[in-house]
């Protein structure tokens, strides 16, 4: 039999033009390069003009804070911060916001950690437990969501003055002591969870409560830390409810105590920013400790298990 050879002097096929300089690692051409290049230029330039525009607000009452008594009237504006701290110490030592503070504090982690613990046991129940209606309580919760919140407000005030709970700090921790986006999060985490880990927790003499708190919620980290940040500036900016519910400034959280300082400080700019920078910077410390964990929890990944 004959064996067919191929000579070693046979005609390579032709490349693929823009398939070379991939496969075989060369360098692309100059046009390209120069191309992508500009592309990623413009692309960035967009991005830090949109940034810019977003946080000029925020810089603005930063300078305005810090300005001096008579700068913040200057024409034209300075736009550099002088550092002057006389506004910020007369609204600690000479105003209640330490007041306002501590309650909104109560009231916020209060609030965080009712909601970590009744989102993760309803999250697992709709994820784990077989039970018939359980597809139907999912979308009733989910679409609560859809409500909007000024059309419940004239129910809510009256079942709050039934059970004698206005102007208390109990009229604003207990309505938000459960979340939908809770719900969601905690549920889609945990039916990510291998059913494995639970038999073998039940080997061990494991119950319900047991696996949730030993193995799914250190699992669901990435759902825990989004729910605890988004339920803690959601409750820290809370503005209509304790306004509508609450009446004595020894319960108000912040937000409402800046409605008043903007009447009181209406023409002192200086003193109205500083507070509004107090009210601010909790929120913008514990989102820049937390917003790596956001992408992974609203979007459900598994992170927790490649742990």
């Amino acid at each position: 039999m004959k064996s067919l050879t191929i000579s070693s002097t046979a005609p390579r096929p032709a490349a693929v033009p823009g398939s070379s300089a991939a496969g075989s690692g060369k360098r692309p051409p100059r046009q390209q390069r120069e191309r992508l290049t500009f592309g990623r230029l413009v692309h960035n330039a967009g991005l830090v003009l949109v940034a810019t525009i977003f946080a000029f607000p925020l810089y603005w009452v930063l300078v305005t804070a810090f300005n001096s008594r008579g700068g913040v009237f200057t024409l034209p504006p300075n736009f550099l911060p002088a550092f002057h701290t006389g506004a910020f110490t007369y609204v600690l030592l000479h105003t209640s916001w330490l007041r306002y503070m501590f309650n909104t504090v109560l009231i916020a982690g209060s609030t965080v950690v009712l909601v970590v613990i009744t989102s993760a046991m309803a999250g697992y129940a709709l994820a784990e437990l077989t039970f018939r209606g359980s597809t139907f309580f999912f979308l009733m919760t989910v679409g609560v969501m859809m409500l909007p919140t000024q059309a419940l407000l004239v129910p809510q005030y009256d079942i709050a003055l039934r059970l004698h709970l206005l102007d208390s700090f109990a009229v604003q921790i207990l309505p938000f002591a459960a979340s939908t986006m809770g719900v969601f999060l905690f549920r889609q985490f945990f039916k990510s969870i291998p059913r494995t880990y639970w038999e073998v927790a039940r080997l061990e003499g494991a119950g319900h409560f047991r696996f949730i708190r030993k193995v799914a919620l250190p699992l669901a980290r990435p759902a825990v830390v989004t729910v605890v940040l988004l339920t803690f500036i959601t409750s820290w900016n809370q503005f209509q409810w304790p306004l509508i519910m609450t009446t004595s400034h020894s319960v108000q959280p912040i937000e409402v105590a800046l409605s008043h300082y903007m009447q009181t400080f209406e023409a002192n700019w200086r003193k109205l920013t500083s507070a509004v920078l107090l009210a601010l910077a909790p929120i913008v410390v514990v989102f820049v400790l937390l917003q790596r964990h956001i992408v992974a929890g609203v979007a459900g990944r598994d992170a927790g298990l490649k742990e």
